[in-house]
């Protein structure tokens, strides 16, 4: 099981040639198991350019496995600690949702796919962040 972040679907999506999109793209074509929480969804959904894209998205994305917060109040405790040590390294991440993401990825063991430079950043202080 892979988590996939919006990042690796807006490469994907937009027909980006980047190492993030082909692997992507191989773990779809080898139907491979894959992941999404709510707000990847959300994300992805709110993108959409029409409403035409917005019901194709919305059909298909949430048909996906969703990993959801082991326990939600902990969690999103857990995410803002992310954050918080992420500033006290020197680095502030540029969205408390890719810190909500990381401690899903941590939570269930799974690691993430992903095209965001935060993601490395929130790593150094995250060592159980894992990536695909």
């Amino acid at each position: 099981m892979v988590l996939v972040d919006t990042s690796a679907w807006v490469d994907l999506f937009r027909n980006r040639r980047t190492e993030c999109a082909a692997r992507l793209r191989a773990l779809l074509d080898e139907q491979r198991p894959f992941a999404l929480t709510p707000v990847i969804a959300q994300e992805l959904i709110q993108g959409a350019a029409d409403e035409g894209e917005f019901a194709l998205l919305d059909d298909y994305l949430i048909g996906q496995t969703m990993l959801l917060p082991q326990h939600p109040l902990d969690t999103h405790r857990s995410a803002a600690r992310l954050y918080f040590d992420c500033l006290r390294h020197g680095f502030t991440p540029r969205s408390t949702v890719d810190c909500l993401i990381a401690q899903i990825a941590i939570e269930h063991a799974v690691p993430l796919l992903h095209d965001d430079r935060d993601f490395a950043r929130i790593a150094k202080v995250a060592p159980n962040l894992e990536f695909a």
